[in-house]
């Protein structure tokens, strides 16, 4: 297929004989009736709302430039099972990733792709993951037939027509393929046939018969898989983490990133009330001149709308009903209004919704009651329409990271927050993040999912790798960040949680003072843990609220039996997650650096002769102070 005069005139620009072709390859197997080359312009950026609107891809609602998208039915989460690696020749793949041959895998898509166009327009998008003009920046090109995408794509990410000709004619970019394929009533049709295709060597991603953002906005966790191998490769760290700052009354900024699973806290703790925010979800961090600086690589939120309110998210919530253009996913439209579960307001008892025309206690196929929205439902708006961001979330030399936060979901383990010894002794806290996943009733068993630096679900590298890339990097930093462990989720023996919900504004503002070296600290056998009149001031200052003693000594006592158990159960993942049989010695488990095979000895020992020491398995920090 020929572009018009003024596509071509807009390839021409770029002057990139890669890019180019690899164009008109996509446009060769998909056969779009037409093709449109967009650029960063005001024009361009319309021209996409627009279309979205117009194909029906998105519903107009009342308020400024507000839209909806909704996902098919049973199109509404990341497609693990169809979500595939390619790969050249077997490596040491860890247990949850999926891959196949990449001659064969390549075959499939392109096989799924052809003709997946046909009677729609092309779209050909240029972005920039990272801020432009910088040394994180990576260029990444999106190929859809999807207005919606391009459209999310638009709020989330950085407009990068200008960098791709920065790129001097390199084949140096990610590049994006991807199709909702047939389509009826506006939604993919072929689910059955979903393919997400990651093509390692050639850093692209393809993917076809879904409409999912996860599925088919390739620069948000897809290409987030691509980072992950090429920072490894370069030795940096692209990482599943937000990026916010805290300013003390001397005006200094200290700046954090954390990591955190699903349902752990992550979001809650970029948005403590008095802090700033860079990034929600994805850093880029690397070594500039020895010290630690890192990038949001996003511009926008894409985030999980349900139960989110003017109570518990201010910023978000007041963003959503001020902000000049977002757009929602799969929430519940009446009379032009979105509406959410969980949102502070009564829901009407009709609209329409994921399912099509809705009422209250409509059910599916299968005799399910459908929810006004669903558990998945989103929302995506720019970080600048936030009242907390933080200009610097778009500065191009990064920021510099102070503070490294790892938090899990644990009820009867870890401690509220604790500070680690060193990057060696942090690391290895990252690599063995738990989240509780449920409380089973038989036997009270208590599910926990390993999760290191919660990365598990986009590893693109062995995990072994993955953690020798982190040690090495630390070793050549000439100024450390301290890293952190919080856990919002310790209970009571009668499952009441030891902390509210507001408290974890004062573990991080702890952390900030321990980096700026305005406390001292208890060391334990797990880390560094608060003073009880540290925690007591701050409590009253901040929340004004009297912390009482006997509370610190429950939520800081050091449950040693408890810690041991959990090295023993990372022992036992590791293991399995490199087949090997329990019956093996971890110690000679080679996929592992020796550093964290010599600090999980470490940690054993310390936690044995704390035990031995002062003969109980629950420590009171009183009696190591």
């Amino acid at each position: 297929m020929k572009f018009s005069k003024e596509n071509q005139r807009k390839l021409d620009y770029l002057d990139n004989e890669a890019l180019e072709k690899f164009i008109k390859k996509a446009a060769g197997i998909c056969r779009p009736e037409k093709i449109t080359i967009l650029t960063d312009s005001r024009e361009d950026l319309d021209y996409v709302r627009n279309l979205a609107l117009k194909n029906d891809s998105e519903i107009p609602l009342k308020f400024g430039k507000h839209s909806c998208h909704f996902d098919g039915y049973h199109d509404q989460a990341r497609d693990k099972e169809n979500t595939k690696y390619l790969l050249e020749e077997e490596s040491s793949l860890d247990k949850n990733r999926n891959y196949m041959p990449r001659e064969q895998g390549s075959g499939e898509i392109l096989s799924e792709l052809k003709g997946s166009m046909k009677g729609k327009e092309m779209l050909v998008k240029f972005y920039t993951l990272g801020p432009n003009n910088s040394d994180f920046s990576i260029p990444a090109l999106q190929i859809t037939d999807s207005a919606y995408v391009l459209h999310s794509e638009d709020l989330l990410y950085r407009q990068g027509y200008q960098e791709f000709k920065n790129l001097n004619g390199s084949n140096k970019f990610f590049s994006f393929l991807h199709s909702a394929g047939e389509l009826e009533n506006n939604v993919s049709k072929n689910i059955d046939q979903r393919k997400i295709y990651i093509d390692l060597k050639s850093e692209r991603v393809f993917s076809v018969n879904t409409q999912y953002a996860g599925n088919s906005l390739g620069l948000k966790k897809l290409a987030f898989r691509l980072a992950i191998k090429k920072a490894a490769e370069e030795n940096w760290l692209a990482e599943h983490m937000f990026i916010s700052s805290i300013e003390n009354k001397n005006q200094k900024k200290t700046y954090f990133a954390g990591a955190f699973p699903s349902g752990c806290g992550k979001t809650s703790t970029a948005m403590i009330p008095g802090q700033k925010i860079v990034g929600d979800d994805l850093a880029y961090l690397k070594n500039i001149d020895g010290i630690l600086k890192a990038v949001n690589v996003e511009k926008g939120i894409f985030g999980i709308i349900n139960d989110l309110n003017e109570n518990n998210n201010p910023n978000i919530y007041n963003a959503l009903n001020t902000a000049e253009e977002v757009v929602f996913s799969n929430v519940l439209i009446n009379k032009g209004k979105a509406f959410w579960e969980g949102m502070g307001e009564e829901i009407p008892a009709q609209g329409i919704n994921f399912s099509g025309d809705w009422y209250s206690g409509k059910k599916d196929s299968e005799g399910n009651e459908i929810p006004p929205s669903h558990p998945n439902a989103r929302f995506t708006l720019k970080m600048n329409d936030l009242d907390n961001y933080d200009p610097a979330y778009n500065n191009s030399e990064g920021v510099e990271i102070e503070g490294i936060i790892f938090g899990g979901r644990d009820s009867d383990t870890s401690v509220p927050v604790a500070e680690t010894f060193n990057w060696k002794h942090g690391v290895f806290a990252g690599a063995t993040l738990e989240s509780e996943t449920t409380a089973a009733t038989l036997g009270n068993e208590i599910i926990r999912e390993h999760n290191p630096m919660a990365v598990m679900d986009f590893l693109s590298i062995p995990l072994g790798e993955y953690i020798s890339n982190y040690l090495d990097f630390g070793e050549k930093l000439n100024k450390k960040a301290k890293i952190f462990t919080v856990n919002y989720f310790l209970k009571d023996e009668n499952g009441n949680f030891r902390n509210g919900i507001n408290d974890k504004k004062i573990w991080v503002l702890w952390m900030e003072g321990r980096i700026n070296n305005r406390y001292q600290a208890i060391k334990t056998p797990i880390g560094f843990i608060p003073l009880y009149e540290d925690l007591k001031q701050l409590f009253k200052n901040n929340l004004d609220k009297n912390y009482k003693y006997e509370d610190y000594i429950k939520q800081f006592s050091i449950r040693i039996d408890k810690n041991l158990n959990k090295l023993d159960r990372i022992e036992d993942d590791f293991l399995e997650i490199y087949n090997q049989s329990p019956e093996k010695n971890f110690q000679e488990l080679k996929q592992l650096p020796d550093q964290f095979l010599e600090e999980m000895n470490k940690q054993r020992k310390l936690l044995r002769d704390a035990r031995t020491e002062y003969k109980t398995n629950i420590i009171s920090p009183e009696q190591f102070n």
